[in-house]
């Protein structure tokens, strides 16, 4: 029997976009606090969440098709708090108001003149975005791929990483001053693929130890099924463990000169790009790869 994936592209964008908005704008808010001096990495973060959370909203608008014909479905989505995708539009409304505000705020000139109790807020709710777009796929009780509290944590983890990756990236061509003097942003960014990779073993480990034989299923699709070439090749590969030997060998391993130089900044251009597409990569991979319980019969 075959399995027709009920999300598929439209869904896994609106997954990466929403988290790496929430991730960067959060890094944006930590960098606000560690490194005030960084104006301009700062304010990339503060228009890539809202730009990105907005722009994966209307992809996930655009997937909803029956809401349009219907659109008192979406008004429905606020009148049930006991609902994950109740608190869900919360956070992202929310989110979406604050971090508005405060791009608008910073491209009129404001910049370190906003409020910190503002960037704060937008920082946690950026952080509840991220968390939530793992809460939205473990809702779905039958996949034992994502429903799994891991996923929650993976997700937020993958979406900082992404988010800081973005930051970093633009600031390697717009800001390069500045990317240069952000070591402490930049070793941070550098742990979390690592951290990325260790959770995505354990989620892999206990989904294989359902007993209810779909979660071994969902696992297998990943690490040796349809989905195998592209998880160890894009995701493992490209994705975690290239961007960790470059940033590894640029922090640790080479002079200052070099790491401040053009084939310096390429390297590490190089290494946010990967890590960016892992993180899409990975969003797939789980969306493709997860198998229902009802498809899956236990041996008698």
């Amino acid at each position: 029997m075959t399995f027709e994936p009920i999300w598929g592209l439209i869904i896994a964008s609106y997954l990466f976009l929403a988290g790496l908005g929430g991730g960067a704008f959060a890094a944006s808010a930590y960098l606000r606090l560690r490194s005030p001096h960084c104006v301009h990495l700062i304010r990339y973060g503060r228009i890539i969440g809202p730009v990105t959370v907005i722009v994966g909203l209307v992809l996930l608008m655009f997937d909803a098709t029956a809401g349009f014909h219907n659109p008192l479905r979406f008004v429905f989505l606020l009148t049930n708090f006991g609902s994950v995708m109740t608190w869900g539009v919360v956070f992202l409304g929310a989110f979406v108001v604050i971090s508005l505000i405060v791009m608008i705020m910073d491209l009129l000139g404001a910049g370190l003149k906003i409020p910190k109790w503002l960037d704060v807020a937008g920082g946690v709710l950026g952080i509840c975005v991220c968390v939530y777009t793992g809460c939205l796929l473990g809702v779905a009780r039958t996949f034992p791929l994502w429903n799994n509290a891991l996923l929650s944590v993976l997700f937020l983890v993958s979406a900082v990483s992404t988010g800081m990756a973005a930051i970093l990236l633009i600031g390697i061509f717009r800001a390069p001053q500045e990317f240069s003097i952000s070591g402490a942003f930049k070793k941070f960014h550098f742990f979390l693929p690592i951290f990325e990779l260790f959770l995505v073993a354990c989620l892999l480990f206990i989904t294989a130890n359902n007993a209810q034989g779909a979660g071994w299923t969902s696992v297998m699709n990943l690490v040796a099924g349809d989905c195998a070439a592209v998880f160890w090749l894009v995701f493992v590969l490209a994705g975690l463990v290239l961007p960790t030997i470059l940033e590894w060998k640029m922090l640790f391993m080479s002079a200052k000169e070099v790491e401040e130089s053009c084939l310096g900044h390429r390297i590490s251009a190089a290494s946010d790009v990967l890590v960016l597409v892992g993180g899409f990569t990975l969003r797939v991979l789980i969306l493709a790869a997860a198998m229902p319980l009802t498809l899956i019969q236990p041996w008698m």
